[in-house]
């Protein structure tokens, strides 16, 4: 029996890390925040999302790109203190 091109295919987590490789949490906060397609159950074990939802997010994003963040600022961390301009450090925790 041939399969009909109107079905919608799914994808399993291998297949969607292939194509989107960011981690597992990454995509799960996503999903929670609606900026990524929603995955749902097969079976209680086995979770899928919408092929043609995950290609138009991509397809969206290489549209309109991500603007990169911004960088950390170094002197307010709590490890690994930066030497201010004196040589001086602030003590480690």
């Amino acid at each position: 029996m041939a399969r009909s091109d109107s079905l919608p295919r799914t994808i399993k987590k291998p297949e969607l890390r292939q194509m989107v490789p960011l981690a597992d949490s990454t995509i799960w906060e996503m999903e929670q925040r609606g900026e990524f397609p929603k995955r749902f159950r097969l079976t209680p074990r086995c979770v899928v999302w919408d092929l043609s939802e995950v290609q138009t997010w991509l397809e969206k994003r290489r549209r309109a790109p991500v603007t990169p963040a911004k960088a950390p600022d170094v002197r307010l961390r709590r490890s690994r203190p930066v030497h201010d301009g004196a040589g001086a450090s602030r003590p480690h925790l």
